[in-house]
């Protein structure tokens, strides 16, 4: 191996070390539910990290036939909230693999 080249043992490890991480970060995904709530937690929506709907709670004191509206605001705050917490359970899960390799010292291109 010449001087400055990468060490691709190294490299396949690594490659093989992410894969590793994120097929792991996959599954912990695959079960993990998050909740939003509004109102106070008046209105709760559970859904997967996948932003698959798993159930609303909705609290009888904001259930009136005369103002519909609130609750339908209500439910999609509620969702606004779950969607952000999934999203952010992604972000803390598949973050640290999205940055790719470190390829830092090796001479490979964008190192």
């Amino acid at each position: 191996m010449e001087p400055g080249q990468p060490d691709m043992q190294m490299i396949l490890q690594q490659a093989q070390k992410m894969q590793q991480q994120l097929q792991q970060a996959q599954a912990e995904l695959a079960t993990a539910e998050v909740t939003g709530q509004a109102g106070n937690g008046l209105v709760e929506v559970t859904i997967t990290a996948q932003l698959e709907p798993r159930g609303v709670k909705i609290d009888p004191k904001v259930v009136d036939p005369e103002d519909v509206e609130t609750l339908q605001d209500l439910v999609a705050g509620a969702l606004q909230d779950a969607v952000r917490a999934a999203q952010a359970l992604q972000a803390e899960k598949m973050g640290p693999l999205a940055g790719g390799m470190d390829m830092g010292g090796l001479g490979l291109p964008g190192a």
